[in-house]
């Protein structure tokens, strides 16, 4: 079983920037395709950014490509995703999420969160104006 853990969400001001993490524990990142995913209270659960396993092609909404950034670090183990120019309508809870490492995203799977097979508890992140 894989174990996925977000962190780095917190308060912050309109126009700021955050990154939140996603560490993963009991199998190596490296081995999974990776997305976040964020919810509103009341709303569906929206994609954010996704990033192969390799590290050699992401993803992004497409409102959202310009002021996101997702990467993997060196140690190919945890996710980061950049959040600039912040505004009150990113206020939701970002999750993580990866898939088993023996399926491949590809086409409009990478944009689904029903194609991914493990999910972390989320971390709230508060845009204030």
């Amino acid at each position: 079983q894989v174990q996925l853990e977000e962190s780095g969400g917190g308060l912050v001001q309109s126009g700021g920037s955050l990154s939140v993490s996603c560490t993963a524990s009991g199998r190596t990142g490296s081995d999974y395709d990776m997305g976040w995913f964020r919810q509103a209270p009341g709303k569906e659960r929206e994609f954010v950014a996704a990033i192969r396993r390799n590290g050699d092609t992401s993803y992004y909404a497409d409102s959202q490509q310009g002021r996101f950034t997702i990467s993997r670090d060196t140690t190919e183990n945890t996710v980061h995703l950049q959040i600039y120019s912040l505004k009150p309508e990113d206020t939701a809870v970002y999750y993580c999420a990866a898939t088993r490492p023996d399926r491949n995203l590809y086409g409009m799977m990478w944009f689904r969160a029903g194609e991914y097979d493990y999910w972390g508890q989320g971390t709230q992140v508060t845009v204030s104006s």
